[in-house]
């Protein structure tokens, strides 16, 4: 601990600084603290470093933003689930929810509570860009029905879905337990509810990345990447390399800093996959359009010439 004293400029910055912190914790969009980590880094870091950081948040904001524009667009004109993982859409959408409704358990802030809800309700629209979602008026409680969409039942791609699907549940329930267990043990919860939900979250941060696997296992026995949103996708890849560049920069424990490296490898594997597999041209692109058409004007043409020779 070092006392000394500073100058009148930069104890008006500090106080101003403070009083902008505490405007934030007021609307809850910042936690206590959160604001004595922003004065360490600005206090201990680098000049240099701490401008870096300020321009790759800037651009973890637009590749944020850039790869969510592309991933509504992608589902909003994609025309096939060829190739295409249905079940993970479903797990991503439950994921989503268990972290929503953890956050509204622990009475998070209005507006990380609306981020979450948002995030929701777009994973829950693409379940219905994904699958048939009909409501079933029979009994007494209405209920919803999904059913598979014809191109992805109709080919390989839900056999090889139900397969990682099925070996990623063997996988995802050993550790939801262990996880539990352990949980349960040494760390204290308001109730069961909370216990459950407090379980469940902890191991979709921590193993969120495993829910990528089925998508990969299609690709590899497809041989083709063609179907993928590579435009999101590379936004997303550009954001993991900003997350590691802040694993480095702002302290947290260990086991984030972990966990923010986790994608990496996913992502990587996807580019390996990329590099592998040639891009196949009668599979349906992002807008819904294939290759085939392409090679059919010289076949015509070919076939003219053909016949007009045997006129002559």
């Amino acid at each position: 601990l070092e006392v000394g004293p500073i100058s009148m400029t930069k104890w008006q910055l500090f106080l101003q600084i403070e009083q902008s912190f505490q405007v934030h914790r007021s609307y809850g969009s910042m936690l206590e603290g959160e604001a004595d980590e922003l004065k360490r880094v600005f206090l201990e870091g680098n000049p240099y470093l701490l401008g870096l950081t300020m321009v790759v948040s800037l651009l973890h904001s637009l590749f944020d933003f850039l790869a969510f524009k592309n991933d509504i667009q992608f589902w909003n004109k994609n025309k096939s689930m060829e190739g295409l993982s249905a079940k993970s859409v479903v797990l991503n959408f439950v994921c989503q929810l268990i972290v929503f409704l953890y956050l509204l358990d622990n009475e998070t802030s209005w507006m990380i509570l609306a981020s979450s809800g948002i995030g929701v309700c777009i994973e829950f629209w693409k379940i219905g860009k994904a699958m048939h979602i009909e409501i079933d008026r029979s009994g007494k409680i209405p209920m919803l029905r999904f059913r598979d969409r014809e191109s992805y039942a109709q080919n390989k791609t839900k056999e090889y879905d139900a397969i990682a699907m099925k070996y990623l549940t063997y996988v995802l329930f050993f550790l939801v337990i262990c996880f539990s267990i352990y949980s349960l043990k040494y760390e204290k919860h308001k109730s069961w509810y909370s216990w459950i939900l407090s379980s469940l979250t902890s191991c979709v941060y921590m193993f969120g990345f495993i829910m990528m696997c089925p998508q990969l296992f299609i690709n590899y026995k497809l041989k083709s990447v063609a179907h993928m949103p590579w435009r999101q996708m590379t936004y997303k890849f550009l954001n993991t390399i900003i997350d590691d560049l802040f694993a480095f920069v702002i302290k947290m424990p260990m086991l984030h800093r972990l966990s923010v490296f986790r994608d990496d490898v996913i992502f990587l594997i996807y580019l390996y996959q990329r590099w592998t597999y040639p891009v196949d041209k009668k599979r349906v692109n992002e807008f819904g359009f294939g290759g085939e058409d392409e090679p059919q004007a010289p076949q015509t043409l070919e076939g003219s010439n053909s016949a007009t020779a045997a006129q002559q």
